[in-house]
């Protein structure tokens, strides 16, 4: 019966990523089709300003098979980023349950490498900025899976803990440099379609990776004649995503140094600030470029930032932890566990697609706080399931919302302040995604340990009720006139 379930969920895994693989192939290669190219001579950067609008209806279309090599490297990089990422989610916690921790552990467990990414970003993108940004990724391809396959070595709590700090430290300069090179070696044009397919392949193709990461346990426990759940598979299953990031990386030693660029530690932090840097670079050439930088209007950060912190709490309470709920709830096998989270991996990916359909019908802050609103009843559906199909059913529609907003919520807070703020206000956000995903693990890990499973997922469902709340009590009326 066991061998059984396995194969129909292996059966529904492959139609559905048959499905999402032809889709996705034809909407990214239609929307590469269909963006314009511009000269890639480096003296036409005024021209280029002074005739945008001029020349908007003239720009030829260009292709994926037209961009510079820098950019196929560092996507080489990224998907293997992405396995690696969806590897490790599936069995890092799940080996550590194996070794006979409770999940007041696995929180902090997972707490450490967050509060790691924090402390580690601002000094690494200081790093990159005076050292260059290839060194320092090089340095994260090797550093990485190293301390990932040294986790996998370990088995006594000081060692797990301290590792997995070490892993946040060194894994977060992927963070603060493959994006900037991205727009370093992109044009303005080739921009947004190059970094949509570099976050297409981290967390949809990436996302396959949850296959291997049941399928290697499996295969090693049949290998080495142990139960599938035992340290030993588990640890090769981890074994194989540290190698995922070192092979791909690999071929990062071919990248050509950009020259060093004017990113300061705040866009360091806040990477995605393009559209501020194209602004910058608009006033210099026009020579109105101010010398004072813009004061932080504290109040409209705070408000921003603590329906955020909220947010990230309530996520990381469930998402860190969700592999491990349903080991202890379900009982499940490695094989079984990587089908269902690469199912909901894959076809979320593919729902995100259709945010812009939902924003233009009804605006980004209703969209926002409507699926949040949404999503906390499912957490609690989820946590409180008799029987797998409804706790499966839960996660996925759970997780495909919050695919959906992921872009959304993103555009809203960049709009709320000028662009000379926004590398700021992301590098902030980066802050509270750390303190979110450091607070709520360990939350929820004491919940499960010391009340019961279902707790962690009431606290993460009332978090997602306050943070939409907030949203709406600040920003509410100004969306409603806006609308008007």
């Amino acid at each position: 019966m066991h061998c059984q379930g396995i194969r129909e969920y292996d059966r529904l895994a492959y139609i559905c990523l048959f499905i999402y693989l032809s889709i996705s192939v034809y909407v990214q290669a239609r929307s590469f089709l269909i963006m314009p190219s511009v000269s890639n001579d480096p003296n036409s950067s005024v021209e280029s300003v002074q005739d945008q609008q001029k020349s908007s209806s003239r720009k030829r279309p260009w292709s994926l098979f037209q961009l510079p090599r820098n950019v196929y490297l560092l996507l080489t990089f990224t998907l293997g980023k992405g396995f690696q990422l969806s590897i490790a989610n599936l069995t890092l916690n799940y080996y550590v349950h194996s070794l006979g921790f409770k999940p007041d552990f696995i929180g902090i467990f997972t707490a450490m490498s967050a509060i790691g990414a924090m402390i580690a970003a601002v000094p690494v993108g200081l790093l990159a900025d005076r050292w260059g940004r290839k060194p320092v990724l090089l340095l994260t391809a090797f550093l990485s899976p190293l301390f990932l396959a040294l986790i996998a070595l370990a088995t006594s709590a000081p060692w797990l803990l301290i590792l997995s700090f070490i892993q946040g430290l060194v894994s977060t300069a992927y963070w603060v440099s493959n994006l900037p090179l991205l727009s370093e070696s992109t044009t303005e044009e080739q921009r947004v379609g190059v970094l949509a397919m570099n976050s297409f392949l981290l967390l949809g193709i990436g996302s396959l990776g949850n296959l291997l990461g049941g399928f290697i346990p499996e295969l090693a426990g049949s290998l080495l004649h142990v139960s599938a759940a035992s340290a030993l598979a588990l640890r090769w299953g981890v074994f194989t995503a540290s190698l995922f990031t070192f092979v791909f990386g690999l071929p990062l030693w071919f990248l050509q140094s950009a020259p060093k660029s004017s990113f300061s530690v705040a866009g360091a932090a806040g990477v995605m600030d393009l559209e501020a840097n194209d602004k910058i670079v608009g006033e210099a050439v026009g020579g109105t470029a101010s010398n004072h930088q813009q004061p932080i209007p504290l109040l409209l950060f705070g408000k921003l930032l603590l329906p955020d912190l909220l947010f990230t709490m309530g996520e990381g309470a469930v998402v860190a932890l969700i592999q491990v709920y349903f080991v202890l709830r379900f009982h499940l096998l490695p094989g079984p566990l990587g089908v269902i989270f690469t199912v909901s991996g894959v076809v979320g990916g593919l729902f995100a697609l259709s945010a812009p359909l939902f924003v233009n019908r009804w605006g980004k802050l209703r969209i926002i706080t409507l699926v949040q609103y949404i999503s906390a009843p499912l957490m609690v559906l989820i946590g409180i399931a008799p029987v797998l199909p409804l706790a499966v059913a839960g996660e996925y529609t759970r997780s495909f919302l919050r695919t959906l907003i992921e872009p959304v919520y993103a555009a809203f807070e960049m709009e709320q302040v000028t662009p000379k703020l926004r590398g700021t206000l992301a590098g902030c956000y980066s802050v509270t995604w750390s303190l979110g995903f450091s607070f709520g693990p360990a939350i929820a890990g004491w919940l499960q340990t010391n009340v019961n499973l279902t707790m962690s997922f009431i606290f993460g469902a009332c978090c997602l009720l306050i943070a939409p709340s907030l949203l709406l009590l600040f920003f509410g009326k100004k969306s409603s006139l806006q609308n008007a």
